[in-house]
């Protein structure tokens, strides 16, 4: 019998993914653990493995799609004995064929004459006509065939099906086919068009964002990656869901810095080099353990506590930004946080982190002070509770010891998710923080 192969979920939270490259073809014997493809989700490229032996008889989603859905069937394998020629239906066009029958949605435009007269029932396609759907917009008399996310979204934008090209498995018009395109009548009025109660408004906030207006001005449209995507949907939902609050300190570095230097000229040898950054999320992760009310998520009618603090990373990469964590960072040395940073920072720039390495965290940290940003804000990354946002070390006037001398400055802003943290916490770990770094002997003892 041969074994359907489906897009396979490579984390929790993954939905739909991009099938990269395929490493095998039509013919080839496969047996388990052999590599088949290079799957893209939002944050990494990982390996697809086979689990089960026998040929590829089928190749069913060409490399390079992207928004294919987990569960959507991508390949099929013919078991030994079988006959490698017969070619097993694809899945999604067997579930199309069942669903034939059912009653069908309209789009908003078409849903005022559906109102005055019964709906035409579409015919079932010819078991061996090509599937034109992917090609070109469905005809007003065809079955419009659409994910039901992006039957919702249209009907909430006003947007007509039948002008949209589908480019999910089969033809489907999925979420993405949506962006972009010209609403047909505003969501309030494709309710009243059937006689039904008007959708209730969306929230400018709350709404996606519209086409861009054409102003005349010389420009190029880009589509956006799958990483963009969730950038944009998570922080729109942390600002919108969290409330934040700031605090500010600032911090003398000279003898963190100093400390440093030590650490470094006695860590040559192993081939280990300090950066102030990698003292910062000890810093960080000593302080959540001194401040536990800070080492929290919220979670709507409970409030999660955490043990031990795992502090996510902010690392720019091409096209985004990942957060590899350093796990239980309080209780790792420096020398073992720099070596960790490097080779989390080395995957995280070619793509090969493994969902573990990014997902999860107990608080975030971001450093711009390398590109000489003197302070800024950092958005929470949910369901975090904080992120520290830490500015670039300047030489300004400093007061020590009742005396105005010059010293090299820091300064680090906390974000704090209001609902999880009270504002003393917040600035008690600001406090603790700041004392830390400059008194850095603590995180060495």
């Amino acid at each position: 019998m041969p074994i359907e192969l489906k897009m396979p979920a490579l984390s929790p939270t993954m939905e739909e993914g991009t099938l990269a490259k395929w490493l095998v073809k039509e013919g080839d014997t496969v047996k388990s653990g052999d590599l088949l493809a290079e799957i893209e989700t939002d944050k990494a490229t990982m390996e697809f493995e086979a689990i089960d032996e026998g040929v590829v008889s089928q190749i069913l989603v060409a490399e390079g799609t992207d928004g294919v859905k987990v569960g959507t069937v991508i390949a099929v394998i013919t078991g030994e004995g079988e006959d490698a020629g017969a070619k097993a239906a694809p899945a999604p066009a067997a579930k199309e064929e069942a669903k034939a029958a059912e009653p069908q949605d309209v789009a908003p435009a078409q849903a005022g004459a559906a109102s005055s007269s019964a709906p035409t029932p579409a015919a079932p396609a010819s078991a061996g006509a090509p599937d034109k759907s992917a090609a070109a917009p469905a005809a007003s008399g065809d079955r419009i065939k659409a994910s039901p996310l992006a039957k919702r979204l249209a009907a909430e934008r006003g947007i007509d099906l039948a002008t949209i090209t589908g480019t999910g498995p089969g033809g489907r018009i999925v979420k993405d086919d949506l962006d972009g395109a010209a609403t047909s009548v505003a969501p309030a009025q494709a309710g009243a068009a059937v006689g039904t109660a008007p959708t209730p408004a969306v929230s400018a906030a709350a709404s996606p964002a519209g086409p861009i207006p054409d102003f005349g001005i010389p420009h190029e449209d880009t589509k956006l990656s799958g990483m963009r995507k969730t950038i944009a949907r998570r922080l729109t939902q942390s600002m919108q869901e969290a409330p934040h609050i700031y605090l500010t300190v600032d911090i003398r570095l000279d003898a963190l810095l100093k400390l440093r230097g030590e650490l470094n000229a006695s860590l040559e040898s192993r081939g280990v080099k300090l950066s102030v950054n990698d003292m910062l999320i000890k810093a960080l992760a000593v302080a959540l353990e001194r401040v536990p009310a800070c080492n929290v998520s919220f979670g709507g009618d409970v409030m999660r506590q955490y043990s031990r603090a795992d502090i996510s990373v902010a690392v720019s990469i091409p096209g985004g930004l990942i957060t590899p964590i350093i796990t239980d960072a309080g209780g790792k040395s420096m020398s073992k946080i720099s070596t960790e940073m490097a080779e989390l920072a080395a995957k995280a720039k070619e793509g090969k982190l493994q969902p573990s390495e990014y997902q999860g965290g107990t608080a975030s940290i971001s450093n711009m002070g390398m590109m000489g940003i003197k302070q800024f804000t950092a958005v929470i990354n949910p369901p975090q509770a904080m992120i520290m946002a830490i500015g670039a070390g300047e030489k300004r006037p400093y007061v020590v010891d009742d005396a105005l001398a010059i010293a090299t400055v820091m300064s680090a802003t906390g974000s704090f998710d209001h609902r999880a943290i009270d504002g003393a916490d917040g600035a008690l770990l600001m406090k603790t923080f700041k004392e830390l770094v400059e008194n850095p002997l603590g995180l060495v003892a």
